[in-house]
């Protein structure tokens, strides 16, 4: 039976006795009842009562290539059909992961041949912890274990992904992390930089938090530094354009390895395939999953810089790690088949060259103005708009994300999906986004700002 027999109230109360959603209050969620998106096409999602929603979020920063896309559901199938699953333990492999190994490696920085697939970001970050630790076991340091993470990360929601993020509501949840793990500033110019300070000094200020961090701990007890190129989920914090070249100087002087978490800026979000490229970095790890397969299945990819590799290989000794969907040979087809849509319409090209520039223009000219606005800023087609109760002292609304709740509801209602995070609004949209699809966004962004103050007044 089909959902279509359902009313929404009845998919609403099956939903309510029987669904637990992710990252939800879930006795808010019960008294509210579900949203229930039943199709897609292209940049827009549909909800069961007829509301038309331009995707600002591409569904959970992953849809890449947009809403149904026939070939690769017809991929999926064909894969289904000769081989749905096989394992990649016991010495055996299925040819799409190969292959989908081998054209990460071709995309990825020069430095990074070696591939581990799991399902899904968190798994990958995992992996990158467990294996960076394992590498300096090797390598006849097993006290070098400490990682250097940064507060506001997020680096998923496994117990190691929590641990390494730097989301204190969510570290208050896990009732233990995992030990070893030490968080610093952000290179969050807006709410960290000092006044008058450019945003050259800035970078140079944020980089040596990181350095800071390793002379407390002792260079000899650091194993690495993990970050985003993008600090997406933490509200699209874009870090100056020095910062990265900077956290590499330093990696490489104390001997600490880099870990780059592109599970939202890999494949095409900045205008190249990896933010990893468009900082001129060179990470040892480069976690990867969401877009990878546009999130028509899952499957993460764990690129591991040859430094590791090396190693891991030469010294020998089983790595007592995997999943059993390691390399699952369907969503591997999804992903090769993927990646050639991305390639054969030059998507990341345009995002680079179009529709990033445009993006980030039109949030600065059109939406930067608005009374409710800090700041707006934006790198490829992820953006972000900092809400506020005052332009000039940059004092927010009380409580801490109250007002941006209030705007991201007006946005879905008047047709456009985005997310609020704290006090930021952010966009991370399908990379099918054109011209048109940026104009009609900043339409209703301007609109749901307008009716915001309206509900804010006085408060």
């Amino acid at each position: 039976m089909t959902y279509q027999n359902y009313s929404l109230k009845q998919l609403q109360a099956i939903d309510a006795a029987h669904h637990l959603h992710p990252f939800t209050d879930h006795n808010e969620l019960r008294a509210a009842g579900s949203r229930m998106i039943v199709r897609a096409d292209g940049a827009y999602i549909y909800d069961s009562e007829g509301n038309r929603i331009l995707d600002g979020m591409a569904g959970l920063w992953c849809v890449a290539v947009g809403y149904g896309r026939k070939e690769l559901a017809e991929v999926a199938y064909e894969q289904m059909l000769e081989l749905p699953y096989y394992n990649s333990f016991f010495k055996c492999t299925t040819p799409t992961p190969v292959l989908l190994a081998q054209k990460l490696a071709d995309l990825a920085p020069k430095n990074v041949n070696q591939v581990f697939f799991g399902s899904s970001g968190s798994e990958s970050n995992d992996t990158a912890l467990r294996l960076v630790r394992h590498y300096w076991v090797l390598e006849g340091e097993p006290q070098k274990n400490i990682i250097i993470s940064r507060r506001d990360a997020y680096h998923g929601s496994t117990v190691a992904g929590v641990s390494l993020g730097g989301m204190k509501h969510m570290h208050g949840q896990l009732g233990g992390a995992v030990p070893g793990i030490v968080h610093v500033m952000p290179p969050y110019a807006f709410e960290n930089a000092e006044p008058g300070e450019s945003e050259e000094a800035f970078g140079l200020r944020a980089a040596k938090a990181v350095e800071d961090a390793i002379l407390e701990a002792g260079p000899d007890n650091v194993a690495a530094f993990i970050g985003e190129p993008v600090m997406g989920a933490g509200g699209v914090k874009i870090a100056p354009r020095n910062y990265w070249a900077e956290i590499q100087r330093i990696c490489r002087k104390y001997d600490v390895l880099l870990m780059v978490d592109e599970v939202i800026t890999g494949y095409g979000r900045t205008g190249e395939w990896f933010g990893s490229q468009y900082y001129g970095i060179e990470p040892d790890t480069i976690t990867t999953a969401k877009a990878l397969t546009s999130g028509y299945l899952p499957l993460s990819a764990l690129l591991v810089g040859d430094r590791i590799a090396s190693t891991l290989i030469e010294k020998g000794g089983e790595f007592f790690h995997g999943y059993t969907y390691s390399g699952h040979p369907v969503a591997c087809a999804v992903g090769l088949r993927n990646i050639e849509i991305i390639e054969r319409e030059g998507l990341v090209e345009r995002v680079k060259t179009d529709t990033g520039p445009y993006f980030e223009q039109q949030l600065r000219e059109r939406i930067f103005g608005h009374p409710l606005v800090g700041e707006t800023r934006a790198i490829g087609l992820m953006g972000a708009i900092e809400i506020v109760r005052s332009k000039e002292t940059r004092e927010r609304y009380k409580p801490s994300g109250s007002a941006a709740v209030v705007i991201r509801d007006h946005a879905i209602a008047n047709g456009l999906m985005l997310r609020a995070t704290g006090d930021t609004m952010i966009l991370s949209p399908p990379l099918i986004w054109t011209r048109e699809t940026i104009d009609e966004a900043c339409d209703i962004i301007l609109k749901a700002l307008d009716l915001a103050q309206a509900d804010l007044a006085g408060k």
